[in-house]
């Protein structure tokens, strides 16, 4: 949802006082492209650095501080800390430049480097001690998310009284299949961690080539979570083979894991994730606006059903097949073409998530 209060006179003139007193009054800024969250970021040219401004009344800035922080320590390349103002929800972070691995891999570079830089990247922050005092991945927060499916997508199948009506059956299906999950408390897990948030630092070896980006919403949890987010992008493709060598490589890494739980997780967040995505997508189009989000539901969707065939999803399966029919197909035109025309609203009050 567009934040009218980042883009008013009084957010313009408490920026333009911040960069005065980091010795930046006259810096030109340029405005980046705005993405699913309230936070803003201006460049300021010619002079290595970013303006992120993140209101404090919906996305405090000190969890990005706090986790930035964590990731320098272990060698990892999140943006340098210039400046920041906690209270005013303002920071001058350094700017990585422009090569995210999004604009690398549309450019022809090779996929297979860049994705194994970002396990081994995964690797080294998993085998570190967890940031401490960490909010944990919970089942408030899990059953917060992937009540995002049923809240915003499944009413386009079905009707917002009959969704309504059957939320709470679906929503204890769910919590029964990520209980266990649910208790991990093992990694730091970034939540958000795919190609558009990572970038390739030219001039940096090793893990320090691959640049972090939004990590503030970062919880402890399960480890196989970020790998997941990584291999099963809501926004490309990753070849079947690539994805099974990629979870090769990283476990080969850590053989101190316990390998079957490990892939248990990784399918049981799996399904989590992608019901979380396709109620993001339906939400972020219908009541923000932002309709370049709908080009990626079939895709979250065919990665959703994937993810529910594994056996702990067969009871949440069957109740899928008996009151939303037709759940494995994708959206029709007609219902694609309306919620870019009309208003869309939620079915019980859930705005979580983010992406």
């Amino acid at each position: 949802m567009t934040d009218t209060r980042a883009s008013s006179p009084d957010r313009e003139s408490q920026r333009a006082a911040f960069l005065a007193r980091a010795g930046f009054a006259r810096a030109p800024l340029i405005a980046l492209p705005a993405d699913a969250s309230t936070r803003r970021y201006f460049r300021l040219s010619g002079e290595g650095l970013l303006l992120m401004d993140s209101p404090p009344h919906s996305e405090p800035i000190g969890p990005f501080v706090q986790v930035a922080r964590h990731l320098h320590g272990l060698g990892l390349s999140a943006p340098a800390l210039r400046q920041v103002d906690e209270a005013a929800g303002l920071a001058l972070i350094e700017d990585f430049g422009h090569d995210t691995y999004t604009r690398l891999l549309a450019a022809g570079h090779p996929e297979g480097a860049l994705y194994h830089l970002a396990v081994d990247a995964l690797v080294a922050l998993h085998r570190a001690p967890p940031a401490a005092d960490m909010a944990p991945y919970d089942a408030r927060q899990l059953r917060n998310e992937y009540a995002l499916l049923i809240d915003w997508y499944i009413p386009l199948l079905i009707g917002r009284d009959a969704a309504l009506a059957l939320r709470e059956s679906f929503l204890n299906l769910f919590a029964e299949a990520c209980e266990e999950v649910a208790q991990r408390r093992e990694a730091l897990v970034l939540r958000d961690f795919h190609v558009d948030n990572l970038m390739l630092l030219e001039g940096r070896e090793g893990i320090a080539a691959c640049g972090l980006l939004d990590f503030q919403d970062a919880l402890l949890g399960s480890a196989a979570y970020d790998l997941m987010s990584l291999l099963e992008d809501a926004r490309r493709n990753v070849p079947e083979a690539l994805r099974v060598a990629l979870m090769t490589h990283y476990l080969m890494q850590r053989p101190e894991l316990d390998a079957p739980r490990f892939l248990d997780d990784y399918r049981r967040l799996a399904a989590q994730r992608h019901a979380k995505v396709l109620g993001i997508f339906v939400r972020l189009a219908g009541r923000d606006g932002k309709h370049g989000y709908l080009a990626h539901l079939p895709r979250t969707l065919g990665l959703f059903v994937r993810a529910l065939e594994a056996d702990a999803f067969a009871p949440l399966r069957a109740w899928l097949n008996e009151h939303v029919p037709g759940w494995r197909d994708e959206l029709p035109p007609t219902t694609l073409a309306a919620l870019r025309e009309t208003p869309y609203r939620l079915v019980q009050g859930s705005s979580h998530g983010h992406l």
